[in-house]
């Protein structure tokens, strides 16, 4: 009966493409538009690097024996320690990411009902849509998962209907003009968008937690996986590269709502109009989720000893409020702290920044596999295999940080550091949780070696 309910492959690459669309290309247009059309050399690596990426992690979902996902693998081979950086740095990407969200809704606000707000202006309206999707999550997540279902539908047919009906207007000649508009290298083209493009791919090692709704899971993840990260990526390099020769690049590079901005030129303004409120209304309920699952993750965090325990004070319903409440306080220091004249620059400040926190966790994964494959058992010619293709991921990863400039690497090295000082009180807080369940332990009769090595276990 329970077998009959389980996932295909085919739904589970369904999910994993719909998982990684959610809102992160709404802006891409522009910003590869500003370095041109060459850019898809940059979406090439970044496909690469993404499915190297895929498959180390699919193959960490199976192997591993620990909860906590990209904590759990990463305990394998730094303890502790390296399950709360990982903890900690990906919940700092979500933080900064939920605010690359907001001001991408507020960009197809400001088109679509022409606004002409000051970058102040601009702050205070991302801010405003913070709070108002954080508020929205206290009653529960009862409501946010079907909010999110239906919405994302504002993202994936707008990318998929310019994919695929995109080319009756468009024109080589302005793809022509759109190519190399600033003289860039290949090496520098390969290189300069790859920390945006890999936003648009973050959430790939989500896929590894549906694997026991999934029928055949050691041979199905992998591949719904990979398949899912192939065909997103299709969607991606398809849509942008088609928009570029549909609109000309000066005017696609300065637009703050370029899906409505091409849709208008396709059809009618009135179509970009609706194509820009589908939008608004698809990154409204990705916050929502995003703003939920956020405070979740601090509160898994909280529960298992490596964050404070104000983190997992819940209400009637479940509801870590707290924990919202102070990542909320967090999100509009950060809204206001990254103000910028221009919007689209205010996005790939806080873009390069999520992508280098969260680059952390990456590169801690794929460094454990090796320790992961060996407690397994896995044949040596075999883990050769996926020891070489986390070692590419790894090396994508460190193109990806070098990619995202001084700024973000400096600053999202500074976050990453303060983690350490903050390990430092939570430390003693696991010594603490260690006593007790020993001296449970020593309660029940068994050894204090036996009450150890339980810890060591569980943790």
């Amino acid at each position: 009966m329970a077998q009959t309910k389980k996932m295909t492959v085919v739904q589970l690459t369904m999910l994993t493409v719909v998982n990684m669309l959610g809102s992160g290309i709404v802006l891409l247009p522009t910003k590869l538009a500003q370095v041109g059309a060459i850019s898809i050399l940059s979406w090439l690596v970044t496909a690469t690097g993404s499915l190297a990426l895929a498959y180390a992690f699919a193959q960490c979902g199976m192997l591993s024996r620990k909860s906590g996902g990209m904590g759990g693998y990463a305990e394998y081979a730094f303890g502790r320690a390296g399950n709360y950086l990982v903890n900690y740095t990906y919940g700092t990407s979500l933080l900064i990411a939920n605010v690359a969200i907001g001001i991408t809704a507020v960009g197809y606000l400001t088109e679509l009902f022409s606004l002409q707000l000051s970058p102040v202006g601009v702050g205070l309206m991302t801010i405003a849509l913070l709070w108002i999707t954080t508020i929205a999550n206290f009653g529960g997540a009862s409501v946010t998962g079907k909010i999110g279902g239906v919405t994302v539908w504002g993202v994936i047919l707008p990318v998929v209907g310019v994919s695929t009906f995109g080319w009756f207007w468009f024109s080589p000649s302005t793809y022509a003009e759109a190519w190399n508009p600033h003289g860039l290298s290949l090496l520098q083209a390969a290189s300069s968008s790859v920390a945006i493009t890999l936003w648009a791919f973050l959430g790939m090692e989500s896929a590894c937690a549906n694997a026991d709704a999934v029928e055949n899971p050691e041979k199905n993840v992998p591949i719904a996986v990979l398949g899912g990260t192939i065909g997103a990526a299709v969607i991606y390099i398809v849509s942008t590269n088609v928009m570029a020769g549909i609109v000309s690049n000066p005017e696609l590079a300065a637009s703050t709502a370029p899906f409505g901005l091409v849709f208008a030129h396709m059809f009618t303004p009135l179509v970009g109009q609706i194509i820009m409120g589908l939008m608004v209304l698809a990154c409204i309920g990705s916050l929502l989720g995003w703003q939920f699952t956020i405070a979740q993750v601090f509160k898994s965090s909280s529960d298992t000893g490596y964050f404070l325990p104000i983190f997992a004070k819940v209400n009637k319903a479940g509801t870590p409020i707290v924990a919202m409440l102070i990542l909320l306080a967090a999100q509009t220091g950060l809204a206001l702290l990254t103000i910028s004249p221009d919007l689209t620059k205010q996005f790939d400040t806080l873009v390069n920044l999520a992508v280098v926190t969260n680059i952390v966790p990456y590169i801690l994964s794929m460094a454990a596999l090796m320790t992961i494959q060996k407690v397994a058992g896995v044949p040596a010619k075999k883990a050769l295999f996926v020891n070489i293709i986390s070692w590419v991921a790894a090396a994508y990863s460190y193109l990806a940080l070098y990619s995202s400039g001084t700024e973000a690497l400096m600053l999202g090295g500074v976050a990453t550091i303060v983690g350490f000082t903050l390990y430092g009180f939570v430390s003693t807080r696991m010594l603490r949780l260690d006593q007790e369940r020993a001296a449970a332990g020593h309660a029940d009769g068994t050894t204090a070696a036996t009450a150890t090595s339980h810890t060591g276990n569980a943790a």
